[in-house]
């Protein structure tokens, strides 16, 4: 689309009907509220489950229940949501999804069992998967070129922040409050939210987005996206070769293919598949999993190591990790000025060298490692995921089609959800087959007698998340000596798992090569 074309647009778009509609600073503002809201959720639930497990007698697998619902309902209708805000307007999306929220929230808050915190939480995914994408399309139709990447910078901060400070405000209202007043919280960040929200942002859509909406390719879509999450969940549970994560993946390749046939023949596709042909948005697609493979699986289990090993409460932990979450203040700003000066190439680069030394410098720690050899590697941790973050973002909206600006901001989403979920299940499953080959050997050499040696080899699941499961009258030497073991062997499965990222990151870094600007946040049209 030539400049020609898109002035008069540019022109109507710049003369508001109200005070402060369509003001682009104030409409990053109301967006940032309700991106805050879905990042707080993404890591406070980790601080919370214990609370909730005690208050409604939740077995293990409950608790897995209220994360894993919340994560496939989000990684499932993220790009679908971004068809539907392209279609029916971004701006009514957008609010639709920070009510649903917020209320859902309420609801978790007041359930009293945990079959309907599981409840709530699917349906706060499904609300939190209609404001992203939609956000970042408001972005993308508010904001001139010029300042579109110092924008998307300042959004990257906010997702980046409220993620990686949700377990210091999740411990500060866990331990001070309740575990309910977690979810509360998101209740008056909702309501400023809207209000801001419905007085200032601008409604945009696609307006050649009519006809059919392609149900059966958002079900296929849906399918196989929930197919391949069950799997890895599962697969993090039971390892990779059990009948159902194996089943999972063969249902997400059928369903895959299907959806791809589907898209080919349709005349108007849920993800249109031409989107790809941009190696650019491909590359940073990919990228940007990678990245969040990395930033999750590093919070999940540092936050283990910090608590079960070094024995820390939920907020000494959180405080812990600030030299990772302070530094997103910095980082994504300063990702966007890289991007804009040089392109995303260079940030997602370094970015991913980055990610690949300090995971190198994890690997490297032992169970008694003063906190001084470890906070250096959080700083290289949250610089990384700031540049990874912007850069990426810039890199697969801007190579798309501003029509299609809903979409590519699903894409990105999606590639982030399910990134997390890889960080935590991929990586947990390598650190669980370590403990349990290591676990009695470990035992054994900490002092614990052989027959009990053996006889804890069941309990690898609790090893993994850094419990030393000492039975109840066990003598004090014996309970040191199993706590030692138990200790030493989850640091065989952590140190594998932080090994295996940084091979990961260092293979993604090559990737970046293959990245460019995108055409599209200069001309408005994308370089497909």
């Amino acid at each position: 689309m030539s400049q020609a074309t898109l002035a008069p647009h540019a022109e109507a778009r710049d003369r508001p009907s109200r005070t402060g509609h369509g003001h682009p600073w104030l409409t990053l503002f109301a967006v940032a509220l309700g991106v805050m809201m879905v990042g707080l959720d993404a890591t406070v639930v980790s601080i919370a489950n214990p609370a909730i497990a005690t208050d409604l007698h939740a077995d293990l697998t409950g608790l897995q229940w209220v994360t894993n619902g919340y994560l496939l309902s989000l990684a499932v209708t993220l790009i679908p949501a971004g068809k539907i805000a392209d279609r029916f307007g971004r701006k009514r999306t957008f609010l639709v999804g920070v009510v649903g929220f917020a209320a859902a929230s309420l609801l978790v808050g007041l359930s009293g069992g945990i079959g309907m915190v599981i409840f709530w939480r699917v349906v706060q995914g499904f609300a939190g998967a209609l404001l992203q994408p939609a956000s970042l399309a408001i972005i993308r139709n508010t904001f001139p070129a010029h300042r579109l990447n110092a924008a998307i910078g300042i959004w990257g901060a906010t997702v980046g922040i409220s993620i990686a400070g949700g377990p210091i405000v999740g411990g500060l209202l866990v331990q001070h409050v309740n575990w309910e007043s977690v979810f509360y919280l998101n209740a008056p960040l909702g309501l400023i939210a809207l209000l801001v929200g419905l007085w200032v942002i601008r409604e945009s859509r696609d307006e050649e987005a009519h006809g059919s909406f392609d149900l059966s390719g958002v079900a296929l879509l849906s399918g196989s996206l929930f197919a391949l999450v069950w799997g890895l969940i599962k697969a993090g549970t039971y390892g990779f070769g059990d009948p159902v994560p194996v089943w999972s993946f063969i249902a997400f390749a059928v369903l895959l293919a299907g959806f791809v046939v589907r898209e080919l023949m349709a005349s108007h596709p849920v993800l249109p598949l031409s989107l790809f042909r941009s190696v650019s948005l491909s590359a940073a697609t990919g990228l940007l999993l990678l990245g969040v493979f990395a930033l999750f699986g590093t919070i999940f289990f540092i936050t283990l190591y910090l608590q079960q090993v070094h024995g820390l409460s939920p907020v000494a932990a959180g405080v812990r990790l600030l030299p990772m979450t302070g530094i997103f203040i910095v980082s994504s700003p300063l990702g966007g000025a890289l991007t804009q000066r040089f392109g995303p190439r260079v940030p997602l680069g370094i970015g991913m060298v980055f990610t690949a030394v300090a995971m190198f410098g994890l690997s490297r720690i032992s169970v008694d490692a003063s906190y001084n050899t470890i906070w250096p590697w959080f700083v290289l941790i949250g610089l990384a995921f700031g540049f990874i973050l912007t850069a990426g973002t810039e890199a697969i909206v801007g190579n798309a089609p501003v029509q299609l600006a809903g979409v590519a901001g699903g894409l990105q989403q999606t590639a982030f959800q399910v990134g997390g979920v890889l960080g935590t299940s991929v990586l947990g499953t390598i650190l669980s087959t370590r403990v349990g080959n290591v676990l009695v050997d470990r035992l054994s050499g900490a002092g614990v007698p052989g027959p009990a040696a053996h006889g804890l080899a069941g309990a690898k699941s609790y090893v993994a998340q850094g419990v030393a499961p000492v039975p109840p009258g066990t003598p004090g030497p014996v309970a040191t000596a199993i706590t030692n073991g138990s200790h030493l062997a989850f640091m065989d499965g952590f140190q594998t798992a932080m090994s295996v990222a940084a091979v990961v990151a260092l293979a993604a870094a090559v990737v970046a090569v293959f990245v460019r600007r995108g055409e599209s946040s200069v001309e408005g049209s994308a370089a497909i």
